[in-house]
């Protein structure tokens, strides 16, 4: 965490800062929040309801472009209205947020939008304490404060890595995905070059602003071709290396937009369906546009998702690695979800004994693929009820990055190959079994939310 600002000319600096970096696009007019202030050295509680309400959109705002689920955007700003003394109505989308704020006679609305989407975790934890902190001192926090306070979290938490360092996460967890996938040494080092590389271009196009799903089709393309260039030269030593090509979907799986698509389960559990709905329409736009530039670019230099040969690992010595790459896996995503590394470490450690649970329950207990992805998902859920009442971490933080790697980006992107390739009997049967696996996700951990806290137990 950076220092706080100590003098109100680095206040001032930080709130231009803010402001003068906010995304800039026809379609979206990005809102100063301190020129809404009517009365910025009033106590927060005891200021005007424009003032509290401008407050609870900003948390509701921030809280949003975290890419945490509706239903907990609006319980943040439920907690924020009832410390400032009013009564809050929202309607939470995936990108925007209406909410009235009502005191006695009084009433105020506001419409707040953001310019795109994304995941950012550490943005979710600080909002989280931000929140607790408002509970705590809500009688000393004047309304200037209040805001100051979001300026330097929204500043601190806008870039959490460099394309650098996002880009070996990607390569990271692509690369530990191939192996739990069935590949060996020649397809996980291709695919960290893949993955890497696509992901290296796709934050550089976003660093530029090009919009979204071209970011998507490109970064796939690059990691395509850059597989097969890796692999080229690794045949230039070993001609053998070139039968390894099925790993190229492991270098394109770092776009599969598992958070969206996972938080998305988790709205509908809650009845939340507008949130829900946008976020998986979202979630199989990217997967719709990923694996058909995934098809394209492999049926140009004749590429094709072949199944990967046996490893032949004894069982034991298997699911040790297995645990390993799981941990490689959840901490490489939970690193391009922006989490702090003791946070991308704990997620990582829960996603090692629940997916290497789900892993050996379908080959040595024969446990359908479905049920295993259940059980797996429950399995992190409850491990993250536990360990979050040691840390301060938010459970969906925790959560929801363990079981990313669960997420079938495999079977997805056979679906759609062979569906690019009319063949609809195999296209059909892997779109089903993707399907199945990625309902039974958020099952698992609403299941878990259900057993462990009360909030989730009860309508209200």
């Amino acid at each position: 965490m950076q220092d706080v600002p100590a003098t109100e000319e680095e206040w001032t600096e930080l709130e231009e800062l803010v402001s003068s970096t906010s995304f800039t696009h026809p379609h979206h007019m990005p809102l100063r929040w301190h020129d809404t202030i009517h009365e910025p050295d009033a106590i927060a509680r005891d200021a005007c309801l424009e003032d509290r309400c401008a407050i609870i959109a900003r948390v509701g705002l921030l809280t949003l472009s975290g890419g945490t689920g509706g239903w907990r955007v609006r319980e943040a700003m439920n907690r924020v209205a009832q410390t400032l003394g009013v009564v809050c109505s929202a309607d939470v989308s995936l990108l925007t947020i209406e909410c009235t704020c009502v005191d006695g006679t009084e009433r105020e609305t506001f419409i707040v939008s953001l310019p795109s989407c994304g995941v950012n975790t550490k943005r979710i934890w600080r909002m989280e304490t931000f929140m607790k902190d408002l509970e705590a001192c809500g009688a000393d926090l004047t309304v200037k404060e209040c805001h100051r306070l979001m300026d330097q979290i929204e500043h601190e938490t806008k870039d959490g890595y460099t394309p650098l360092q996002s880009a070996l996460a990607s390569a990271l967890a692509c690369s530990a995905f191939v192996f739990l996938l069935g590949g060996g040494a020649p397809e996980m080092l291709c695919a960290f070059v893949g993955a890497g590389a696509g992901q290296y271009v796709r934050r550089i196009m976003g660093a530029r602003r090009i919009t979204h799903f071209a970011c998507v089709a490109v970064a796939v393309s690059c990691a395509c071709v850059s597989y097969l260039l890796a692999l080229m030269a690794l045949g230039i030593f070993d001609s053998a290396a070139l039968s390894h090509e099925a790993g190229y979907i492991g270098a394109m799986l770092f776009v599969i937009p598992g958070f969206p698509l996972i938080t998305s389960g988790l709205d509908i559990a809650k009845m939340d369906f507008k949130s829900g709905i946008e976020r998986l329409c979202y979630a199989l736009t990217v997967i719709l546009v990923a694996t058909l530039f995934g098809w394209l670019v492999a049926s140009i230099v004749h590429l094709a998702p072949d199944d990967f040969a046996p490893l032949g690992i004894a069982p034991a010595p298997l699911a040790l690695m297995r645990a390993a790459m799981s941990f490689c896996g959840v901490f490489g995503f939970s690193i391009m979800f922006s989490s702090p590394v003791p946070m991308a470490a704990t997620a990582g450690a829960i996603g090692a004994v629940a997916n290497t649970l789900r892993l050996e329950l379908v080959d040595f207990a024969a446990v359908p693929p479905e049920a295993a992805a259940f059980l797996g998902a429950l399995a992190a859920g409850l491990i993250a009820s536990a360990v979050r009442k040691k840390l301060t971490f938010p459970r969906i933080s925790l959560t929801v990055p363990s079981i990313v790697i669960m997420v079938p980006g495999l079977y997805m992107y056979r679906a759609i190959f062979y569906l690019a390739s009319y063949n609809i009997a195999d296209s059909l049967t892997w779109m089903v079994r993707a399907a199945l696996i990625v309902v039974f996700l958020p099952i698992g951990l609403a299941a878990a939310r259900i057993l462990t806290d009360r909030h989730w137990r009860y309508l209200s």
